[in-house]
């Protein structure tokens, strides 16, 4: 086994102003997001500082849709006994399904005012969005968050406050999964024009299969525990709906998607 490194939440203390790597995992993501973003601004008939604006729609849905989404999935009974409670960001957290809706919300605004057809934004979304989701699982394994399971494989870490037992390290698993791989994944199909629809349905399919079997390896919600058949999550039952959306839409964009490079040629 090997014991947890003993990093300091707080990357940068000026007195009373104290800067957390958590949050600056967020600006990772987002100025990560923007930069690729500019250098494909062009695929969407759109200014590259436009992608600016793009980013800030974006960040309103990942916030307020991760809050709200958190609270209905992962803390129902809490935001019923004290609706104010959800406004009380530092006790809790986010959830990502919740933040993939409030982007979605976003993107359908955004979309309607610069006259894009909504899959055709959202395709080109979808291969930035990992580095944010990448960047957030470190920020998860600095802050000593989502603990693995129990293990004995020779990389188990010793988190703190828990028994001294070896567990996976499975923040460090999504980072890998949801942000490495997720984003080569994306990018490199996104690279040839593809079909409307096909680059978000690969989105779904492949995020939702990676955070399913993430989840195995992960500690389930203390608040929650197992939710179904006493060995699926709350991430793994969310996951499933996206899994089968993703499927439907490739399967759709490929039969009966416009075809975009078709598009950028006729002009």
């Amino acid at each position: 086994m090997l014991a947890y490194p003993n990093i300091d939440p707080v990357a940068v203390s000026l007195g009373p102003l104290k800067v957390h790597w958590y949050g600056l995992m967020y600006v990772i993501g987002f100025v990560g997001a923007w930069w690729l973003g500019r250098k494909r601004a062009d695929r969407l008939g759109l200014k590259p500082d436009d992608i600016g604006d793009m980013l800030f729609y974006g960040a309103l849905g990942v916030v307020l849709g991760g809050r709200i989404g958190y609270a209905l999935f992962y803390g129902l009974d809490r935001l019923l006994e004290n609706p104010l409670w959800i406004f009380q960001i530092w006790d809790g957290g986010m959830s990502f399904h919740g933040g993939l809706l409030g982007v979605l919300l976003a993107a359908f605004l955004f979309a309607r005012k610069h006259r894009l057809a909504f899959f055709q934004l959202t395709d080109f979304i979808a291969p930035l969005v990992p580095i944010g989701l990448g960047a957030g699982r470190i920020g998860n394994f600095i802050n000593h968050e989502l603990p693995g399971r129990v293990t004995d494989v020779p990389w188990a870490l010793v988190f703190p406050g828990m028994s001294g037992q070896g567990r996976h390290p499975s923040s460090l698993y999504q980072f890998l999964l949801e942000g490495v791989v997720l984003f080569a994944v994306l990018w490199t199909v996104s690279t040839t024009p593809r079909q409307r629809g096909f680059v978000s349905g690969l989105f779904l399919v492949c995020y939702g299969a990676f955070r399913f079997v993430s989840e195995f390896f992960r500690q389930p919600d203390p608040q929650l525990g197992f939710i179904a058949f006493g060995w699926l999550t709350m991430g793994q039952l969310l996951s499933l709906p996206m899994i089968l959306a993703g499927v439907a839409l490739i399967a759709w964009s490929r039969h009966n998607g416009i075809d975009d490079a078709r598009v950028r040629q006729t002009g």
